[in-house]
């Protein structure tokens, strides 16, 4: 796994993690990375200074963490920060297919279905598709109340 400090072109910064340096490129090709604050597709790499450890610095580090009170620095919550991305994932994972299995694909007529039933002119019913950035924030702008389903990493397409 790596992680990457990353960047929206409306300058919000976060951080993710991809399996590869490839993943990353291959997610960010198909325009799947996007910033949580606002949706933007527009991301690239943020510097980031690479955490270098030497054989030397293995060594004389291995004592020094058998100490209790040392078990809960930061360079030890790295399993426990796999752990919680693990857990996330699965509960992500659970939410998607929960709303695949109990709603309708309308693929991309999603932007119209999802105006129709917000102004009444269909009957409300679970549903998903397809929207490109711009259609959903036509929508959330127009009041629709409308959430991206979660794409993880281990996603085949």
């Amino acid at each position: 796994m790596i992680r990457y400090n990353l960047r929206c072109e409306k300058g919000h910064a976060f951080e993710s993690w991809f399996q590869s340096s490839a993943a990353y490129e291959s997610q960010e090709k198909r325009r799947l990375v996007s910033c949580p604050a606002c949706g933007s597709v527009k991301v690239e790499r943020a510097i980031m200074a690479p955490q270098i450890v030497s054989k030397k610095g293995r060594e004389a580090a291995a004592p020094a963490s058998a100490t209790p009170a040392e078990a809960t620095a930061p360079s030890e919550s790295t399993p426990l920060l796999m752990a919680q991305e693990r857990e996330l994932r699965a509960k992500l994972k659970e939410l998607r297919d929960h709303i695949v299995k109990n709603a309708d694909n309308v693929g991309e007529r999603f932007p119209n279905e999802a105006r129709k039933m917000h102004y009444g002119d269909i009957e409300h019913r679970p549903i998903y598709g397809e929207a490109s950035p711009d259609e959903a924030r036509a929508l959330i702008d127009e009041g629709v109340e409308v959430s991206p389903l979660p794409v993880l990493p281990d996603d085949r397409n």
